[in-house]
């Protein structure tokens, strides 16, 4: 399928978290299921925060939330039980209240990709109010470096 994304990173920090699968990601044909990609995700987006120098928690005791408001993935080959599988995380957008991280996850052992999405997250108060994204959580989070 062809997209008019940039090419990943776009020159941007990428982040990588390299895992095994586990057998209870999987299900009786040891093909991972599609609900773990969401969890993997998750997992690029926190060492994303932290090799960028700001880790989630301290997000947080800033008084910030980032609320998940979309997820989306697209699935291209199984992942199974057993592959080293490489998560690939960088931020590919931050407006005014909200950033997008962009994945991929790809085989260790041929860099085949697996799925690519992405998620949106809102900027919120402890209350749950929509607010700006602080300029701290910006300017860390789209630092050009790349890891």
């Amino acid at each position: 399928m062809a997209t008019d994304r940039a090419p990943f990173g776009n020159g941007r920090r990428i982040v990588e978290s390299t895992f095994r699968v586990r057998y209870a990601e999987t299900d009786a044909m040891g093909v991972v299921h599609h609900a773990s990609f969401f969890v993997w995700f998750e997992v690029g987006r926190t060492e994303y925060t932290r090799a960028a120098g700001l880790p989630y928690r301290e997000v947080e005791e800033d008084g910030v939330r980032l609320v998940v408001i979309e997820a989306h993935a697209e699935f291209k080959r199984p992942a199974r039980y057993d592959d080293l599988v490489v998560v690939r995380t960088t931020v590919e957008e931050v407006s005014k209240a909200t950033l997008t991280f962009r994945y991929e996850v790809r085989l260790q052992s041929d860099d085949t990709l697996l799925v690519s999405g992405h998620t949106v997250h809102a900027a919120t108060d402890l209350a749950g109010r929509v607010q700006r994204v602080p300029e701290r959580v910006r300017t860390v989070l789209l630092g050009a470096a790349t890891v």
